[in-house]
């Protein structure tokens, strides 16, 4: 073989080598990946598994659709275990190893704290999509969940109106962590707006997974036995409601004497415990299954079908769930791109048709427009819709029932600031 033909065949080779990396390359690039952040394993996997369910259903669905610009969606799951320092583990291999364009995770308020400086430092997004504390409004996480305004503040009008019952005395009951507490400390800001006494206010808190409720739940009905009218308002997370729910039946309180009303308890949380001795009880949510209109069928149908389980419940945090996905859909094709601050800028704005009628809209603060549904326990593990508002009500980032937040306005169109002082304009919430 000649100088000349040697180089030529090494050329063709080099070329087919280079063609079948460009190939392998160009395949990795086919994909849109997309992160999902939910514990799989501890004490929150009876609430999250199912979240994390709904997001490949909602993917597998999208992709039958032709996907996004032109490209499939690629799932990556991970599993954060409960474990709080672990989810920003977990976001950060999402972000930096797995390239993903957006996340959607975290249910508890600690995991969602605990992963933002990631988000932050790799600018990428995150979806949330259950129900929290506000006092918050990040670039780049938008909220999908009720704000206060969206769920705690209507369910204690609704407990001291005439139909729920003229409550006078409270339980505050909740998890030891950052979103029972700061929820609990405007409810307590807010009762105290509306005359309710110190002595007539009972605040306590138990660990996550905390099961040996006699003690408590006896507290509950002693406070209750006072004389006036006692609701619980309760933030207790995880599947340290079933012992929780299971001590209140075998106490014999009803609802009927002292009305439990749960900011965290849905279908799901239900699926798992004898229902009887609940009938009655409360919870405050943004969607229930029981809603009847075409779309929330179609969607149970879908959701059933794609569980091979025709019992599978539907709840709140995965309607969440859908409204997000699909609004990240709808920015992705509008800007054209999966870059993260063109989708951040595109998102504000954006419309998607919620399950129970109506249109959710996502606003300049990250928070979007949600209908807010008061619902009994019924035998079947379903809730009965007793109370709903007349309108969608905008989510609020910051509680006008706080000192340090009734000034504060979220505004990333703008005023591009999460934390806007309207008295000392500026932002940074000084």
């Amino acid at each position: 073989m000649t100088w000349k033909g040697w180089l030529s065949r090494a050329a063709v080779a080099g070329g087919l080598a280079l063609g079948t990396l460009t190939t392998t390359v160009a395949s990795a690039q086919e994909t849109i990946k997309v992160g999902i952040l939910h514990s799989l394993s501890g004490t929150m996997a009876i609430s999250e598994t199912t979240l994390k369910d709904v997001m490949l259903m909602l993917i597998d669905e999208q992709n039958k659709k032709g996907g996004v610009l032109g490209k499939k969606l690629e799932a990556v799951v991970v599993d954060p275990a409960s474990n709080w320092p672990l989810f920003a583990e977990k976001a950060r291999e999402l972000i930096a190893k797995d390239k993903v364009a957006a996340v959607f995770g975290c249910w508890t308020s600690v995991s969602r704290k605990s992963v933002l400086p990631v988000f932050k430092e790799l600018n990428n997004i995150l979806f949330y999509p259950v129900q929290y504390e506000g006092e918050e409004s990040e670039r780049n996480v938008f909220y999908t969940g009720a704000a206060p305004n969206q769920q705690a503040i209507p369910a204690v009008d609704y407990l001291m109106s005439e139909d729920g019952g003229s409550v006078k005395r409270w339980v505050l009951e909740g998890t030891d962590y950052v979103y029972p507490r700061t929820t609990n400390k405007i409810l307590e800001a807010y009762l105290k707006y509306k005359g309710v006494k110190d002595e007539d206010i009972m605040i306590n808190y138990t660990p996550f997974g905390f099961s040996d409720w006699q003690t408590e739940v006896s507290k509950i009905k002693a406070f209750g036995s006072a004389g006036k009218k006692t609701a619980v308002v309760s933030t207790v997370n995880g599947d340290a409601n079933v012992p929780f729910y299971k001590e209140l039946g075998n106490q014999g309180i009803k609802a009927t004497d002292i009305p439990v009303m749960a900011f965290s308890v849905g279908e799901e949380e239900l699926a798992g415990i004898d229902t009887k001795p609940l009938v009655g009880h409360l919870a405050a949510w943004n969607y229930f299954e029981s809603v009847k209109t075409p779309e929330n069928e179609a969607f149970i149908k879908k959701w059933q079908e794609f569980k091979k389980n025709p019992k599978a419940v539907t709840n709140d945090p995965m309607e969440a769930s859908y409204i997000g996905f699909n609004m990240w859909v709808k920015a992705v094709e509008k800007a054209g791109t999966t870059n993260p601050d063109k989708v951040i800028d595109a998102l504000p704005g954006t419309e998607q048709a919620n399950l129970t009628g109506g249109t959710a809209k996502m606003l300049p603060n990250h928070h979007i427009t949600k209908p807010v549904f008061i619902g009994e326990i019924e035998a079947n593990g379903q809730f009965d819709v007793v109370w709903k508002t007349k309108e969608l009500i905008p989510g609020e980032a910051w509680s006008k029932q706080l000192e340090g937040s009734k000034d504060l306005e979220a505004d990333w169109v703008q005023l591009k600031c999460g934390n806007y002082n309207t008295k000392t304009k500026k932002c940074g919430g000084a």
